[in-house]
């Protein structure tokens, strides 16, 4: 089980290693707030998706042999997660809400949600390995989002040649960052 954890989390991270997830994680790691935020929102959908599709692909599409409608299954199930989420930051984080802004609900197309939920399938994992990979691959989309927005306020104040300025430097870092992650 922690092998699961930890290879979900450094060696096969979402973003560095299978490049899931590259949307957001250019457009919303240029605050640290910001990052933390989206890390935290994209979790909770994930976390509340896999279990979920986990139970609806188990119980219902594999014993009724309907697996063709897992993909329409699981974007559903998404969805869903992700406006209960946008409903609960409207509702009580105001100022995150507004400042995530369209990413917020673009967590639905965040490829990354979906790629961890067809991994977990994929794996043939049970529920728990699939919790497990999960929480392991949600905490390293935190993770590399949070230091890459450490990285990219830093870049901020320093001087840069103007045609690296952006997210032209934004993705030479998310380079180094990849081969950094592949070693460990």
């Amino acid at each position: 089980m922690s092998s699961i954890f930890i290879t979900a989390l450094i060696a096969e991270n979402v973003i560095l290693n299978k490049f899931l997830g590259i949307c957001s994680f250019l457009g919303t790691s240029n605050k640290e707030k910001n990052a933390l935020s989206m890390g935290i929102c994209t979790s909770f959908v994930v976390l509340s998706s896999t279990l979920l599709t986990y139970l609806i692909n188990k119980y219902i599409l594999i014993p009724t042999d309907s697996t063709y409608l897992q993909t329409i299954t699981f974007i559903l199930v998404i969805a869903s997660f992700v406006q209960v989420n946008e409903l609960i930051m409207k509702r009580y984080f105001k100022d995150i809400y507004k400042s995530l802004g369209i990413y917020l609900p673009l967590i639905t197309t965040n490829c990354a949600v979906f790629g961890i939920i067809l991994t977990n399938i994929k794996m043939n994992y049970n529920l728990l390995e699939s919790m497990i990979n999960s929480l392991g691959s949600t905490l390293g989309f935190v993770l590399v989002l949070y230091i890459f927005s450490l990285l990219r306020e830093k870049l901020e104040t320093n001087n840069i040649i103007k045609s690296f300025k952006g997210i032209p430097i934004a993705l030479i870092t998310a380079g180094i960052m990849a081969l950094i992650f592949a070693r460990i």
